[in-house]
């Protein structure tokens, strides 16, 4: 892999990702732009304890522009876009609408091909694996600004989910503070710690799902099942096998085998509904890491005791209808599935991917 670092007009980071080491980039982003302008705020909800990111300026970003005029493909034919170069593998850059800015953190775009129509699904192997080195290579310089306390790569797919540019591409979120859902992984984590004598929760779970009847793939170095109180109509967990607490930590033959599984469970996800449903199945894929620096109030819970895992998950339950988060959901935040784990497992493995 050659990473080439430049800087766009405004004076944003982009960093291309190249197969090849012999790549010369060098393309000049000529396009008159003004100073990023953000006006991102966090703010601690006292009665929850959560905090939430106020950002008004996203207001203004670029919404469902037509395929002609999409700033994440590369430049060329005289137009420019947010990457100079008129081809590229994988390429990041800052958001120019970021959620999180300066003190509040950083949001990064990571385009996963310059080809418009594909989606993550349609990659090679070798171009699934360039994108894990550039989640790799963002988390850990990511995790070296002062601000930052947790990495969070991610990607949206589908209008449904709410994206706003068709390109295939994907996002990483650099939180000044531990996100809500890792607290609580890591209240889990340390409870169970303290009532068994020391077993580690995450061991256990992995342990028990790969000996149960929701398990969907498995491979030499990684395990994809249905949890057992899987919250979406379909959802699924993705697990090394050797517990390591993020992206870094990672050794070459789960990087290796890590296209082949993930590539095959995108695969399945885009068949679960059949010839049915035309539109691709619209999905959430998160990556979850442990914190960098102190695990404070968590009772004696270190880095080393969290198990870097992705989770991918639908919100689509059947043909033409969709999952929506309403009373209980968002108001309680006590989710209701219409599909049982088993039943979503038992589909999963039986889609064909080809």
């Amino acid at each position: 892999m050659k990473k080439t670092s430049t800087r766009l007009a405004d004076g944003r980071e982009l960093i291309y990702y190249d197969v090849r080491d012999d790549t010369v980039r060098d393309a000049v982003d000529r396009r008159p732009l003004g100073p990023v302008s953000t006006t991102s705020e966090i703010r601690r909800d006292p009665l929850l304890g959560d905090s939430v990111a106020i950002a008004s300026h996203r207001q203004g970003r670029t919404y469902h522009p037509p395929a002609d005029e999409c700033p994440l493909c590369p430049s060329a034919g005289g137009r420019s876009s947010e990457v100079p170069d008129s081809s590229y593998d994988v390429v990041v850059f800052e958001n120019r609408f970021p959620s999180l800015a300066g003190d509040a953190g950083r949001c990064e775009v990571v385009c996963f091909t310059s080809d418009h129509d594909a989606s993550f699904a349609d990659l090679t192997e070798e171009q699934a694996g360039l994108v894990l080195e550039a989640w790799t290579d963002r988390t850990a310089e990511l995790s070296h600004l002062p601000a930052v306390e947790q990495v969070f790569c991610f990607e949206n797919r589908g209008a449904e989910i709410g994206v706003t540019l068709g390109h295939p591409h994907g996002q990483i979120y650099a939180y000044p503070f531990v996100t809500p859902r890792t607290s609580l992984m890591l209240r889990s984590l340390a409870e169970h710690k303290a009532a068994t004598g020391g077993r580690n929760l995450f061991d256990d779970v992995l342990a028990e799902e790969r000996a149960g009847e929701r398990v969907v793939l498995a491979g030499e170095h990684w395990v994809a099942f249905v949890p057992y109180a899987a919250h979406w109509p379909y959802e699924v967990h993705l697990y090394p096998r050797r517990r390591v607490p993020d992206l870094l930590a990672l050794d070459e033959a789960a990087r290796t085998e890590f296209p082949q599984v993930y590539l095959e469970l995108l695969r399945r996800f885009d068949r679960i509904f059949g010839e049915e449903e035309a539109a691709p199945t619209p999905y959430i894929a998160a990556w979850h890491q442990a914190p960098f620096g102190a695990l404070e109030g968590h009772n004696g819970v270190n880095r080393d005791d969290f198990a870097l895992h992705l989770e991918l998950f639908t919100i689509r339950r059947t043909s033409g209808k969709l999952k929506f988060l309403a009373g209980s959901e968002s108001g309680m935040s006590v989710f209701i599935n219409d599909v049982p784990p088993e039943t979503a497992a038992q589909r999963l493995r039986e889609v064909a991917s080809s």
